[in-house]
């Protein structure tokens, strides 16, 4: 029988001279995982990026706000002195607007008056039941008056209402023509501002 030898040609590629230097690979850490100069956008863009957000989120911001959800005025004011009181009551008629799409529920009325020399006073509003027996006493503050507006006073949305309310002020009836201002202040439920009347 024949001997047959297989002999494998192996290529030049896998053969090396024993002196022949193995090739390397260059390999720079720094700039594989590397620092921000190479890895972020130019800071000017960064910048104009920021300035966008911000300016988004301002708008919402502005957009979002509590507001108050009526507005109105006061129309009419009649006061007169209590005898030997030091003191005057005043008869506010003002209108209210539900500017807002839900009813409006008026929780507490008040009043807040600034004498000339920036004196502040605060009066609640007096019951409405009571302002039949203060007109009977005093004629004067039924002048150009309307039905009371009361608290629990419920306005629609859209509605508008004119009423009127009586307060008093431990000042004298010259002090309080000579007021610097006169505010009705009307606090609604479930809202954070109220509604303030000038």
């Amino acid at each position: 029988m024949a001997r047959v030898e297989v002999i494998y040609n192996h290529s030049m590629s896998d053969q090396r001279m024993p002196d022949q230097p193995v090739p390397t690979t260059e390999f720079h850490i720094g700039e594989e995982f590397g620092t921000g100069r190479r890895n972020l956008p130019p800071a000017s863009i960064v910048l104009i990026c920021l300035a966008v957000v911000a300016l988004i989120v301002g708008i919402f911001a502005f957009k979002g706000r509590p507001k108050p959800q009526g507005a109105g005025s006061i129309d009419f004011v009649a006061a007169t002195e209590v005898p030997g009181q030091n003191m005057i009551m005043a008869a506010i008629t003002f209108t209210l607007r539900n500017r807002a799409d839900k009813p409006l529920w008026i929780h507490t009325l008040k009043a807040s008056l600034t004498t000339a020399d920036d004196k502040t006073f605060d009066d609640e509003a007096a019951s409405a039941v009571d302002l039949d027996r203060y007109f009977k006493a005093f004629p004067a503050l039924k002048e150009s008056s309307e039905p009371p507006l009361s608290p629990e006073t419920k306005l629609l949305a859209g509605a508008e209402q004119r009423g009127t309310i009586i307060v008093s002020f431990k000042i004298t009836k010259e002090a309080f023509d000579q007021r610097k201002s006169l505010t009705v202040t009307i606090q609604p439920y479930d809202q954070a501002l109220p509604v303030v009347l000038r």
